[in-house]
């Protein structure tokens, strides 16, 4: 049995415990806190639910005890009656709980939930209690806790309302300053709670203006200790960009965009991805094309038309840049252009050579002469285009038809 006492370990155990865990995560969780209790077995809680009439919170069989088994219909801890005996789960405080006993070497089973998350957040009692739950989180983060920034990361994956409890509890300021850790973990963590926060449109400025996070962002981003944080970098600045108005401050930001550029020619798969999409975004705002074109942004992404898993996205991006003169221009002007839109052509998934057809023919409109006699004398070009004609999509045999004109009008000029 667990009572509200600190547990006291001998010095030896606290050696060995030492050796295991960092000496801030035993000060943070070395004592038990009393909202970790169910109030009627005196247990440290496994399965903590809250009652939807009242909004205490009990673990799951000890109130299932008192309700069914003993009959009882008011509420341990205030007495009032029980209107409706049903209860949800208190997901933020089993992650703590839980979280306690892992760092004390303590047993501790937490099943996993029986309700969906939406669920746990339909009801003002249920929220309360997470709210409770998260603030004590915070706290601990405020103090600098390594280990609380992976659960808050933990939890910003779930739903909007828990994301929304964070962050009215103030958890963006304590993750502004552990995005500048020296601990690995702990960076991460923070860099992916703050990308976690921004899915939701009204946290946005919140991170860039009120608590001006841009800065340590980037400093992940260009100078990261893993490339995983860089690659959650390279994601919060994807989602940050969406707001019009943030694209030029982020592009402009030293070495965003060579950074952005690095992860996508080093990154994993998803990194990759992320690095894709969040340069596709910055080139939206039409002061930032020159810097996506000199910065090497252009030059990166038509280099991963070489990496199968991200071709037929970057032939996507490639292909709304080459509708403006200066991206076909620049893209045109990269050597394996052709021939990677060439290969994604002839190998890729219909959808993929589709977008392939329709920047190549892209490229040819707006790219220049120069450019527009490189792809049409290319010797595959007019085996692959008949091919799209008879088997490609609807609007891959458009564009084919379309290219096959601009390849037939280029035989015509060079005959005169």
């Amino acid at each position: 049995m667990f009572l509200l006492f600190k547990i006291e370990d001998s010095d030896e155990i606290k050696k060995q415990r030492k050796g295991l865990i960092s000496e801030e995560i035993e000060n943070t969780f070395t004592t038990l806190p009393k909202d970790f209790i169910c109030s009627i077995s005196l247990n440290i809680m496994n399965d903590p639910v809250v009652i939807v009439s009242t909004g205490q919170t009990y673990d799951r069989s000890s109130i299932a005890r008192w309700i069914h088994q003993e009959g009882r219909s008011t509420c341990p801890k205030t007495g009032q009656k029980l209107v409706d005996l049903s209860f949800v789960p208190n997901l933020a405080l089993r992650h703590l709980t839980t979280l306690w006993c892992q760092v004390n070497g303590l047993s501790h089973d937490s099943p996993p939930p029986k309700e969906s998350l939406p669920k746990v957040f339909q009801t003002r009692a249920s929220t309360e209690a997470n709210k409770a739950a998260i603030s004590i989180l915070v706290r601990n983060l405020a103090h600098g806790s390594e280990l609380a920034a992976g659960e808050i990361r933990v939890l910003t994956r779930t739903v909007t309302e828990t994301r929304t409890l964070i962050v009215e509890a103030g958890a963006i300021q304590y993750l502004h300053s552990l995005l500048k850790s020296q601990n690995a973990v702990a960076q991460e963590n923070a860099v992916a709670s703050i990308f976690n926060l921004s899915i939701d449109e009204a946290n946005r400025s919140l991170i860039m203006e009120e608590h001006d996070c841009l800065e340590p962002i980037m400093s992940v981003l260009v100078s990261g200790l893993t490339m995983r944080a860089k690659e959650i970098a390279a994601a919060a600045l994807y989602t940050l960009s969406s707001v019009h108005d943030y694209k030029k401050t982020i592009a402009n930001a030293d070495g965003c965009i060579e950074s952005l550029a690095l992860v996508l020619r080093n990154g994993t798969v998803r990194g990759k991805k992320d690095a894709v999409y969040a340069l596709y975004s910055l080139w939206l705002h039409p002061d930032n094309c020159s810097l996506v074109v000199k910065r090497g942004g252009v030059s990166a992404l038509v280099g991963a038309l070489g990496e199968e898993s991200v071709a037929e996205k970057v032939a996507c991006v490639l292909g709304v840049m080459a509708t403006q003169a200066l991206g076909a221009e620049s893209i045109g002007r990269e050597e394996s252009v052709v021939t990677g839109l060439m290969e994604l052509m002839r190998c890729g998934r219909p959808r993929g050579k589709e977008k392939a057809i329709a920047t190549l023919l892209q490229l040819c409109t707006l790219g220049g002469a120069v450019v527009k006699e490189k792809v049409v004398k290319t010797p595959a070009l007019a085996v692959l285009t008949r091919k799209l004609l008879l088997t490609g999509t609807d609007r891959a045999k458009r564009k084919a038809v379309s290219l096959s004109k601009v390849c037939k009008g280029c035989d015509q000029n060079t005959q005169r």
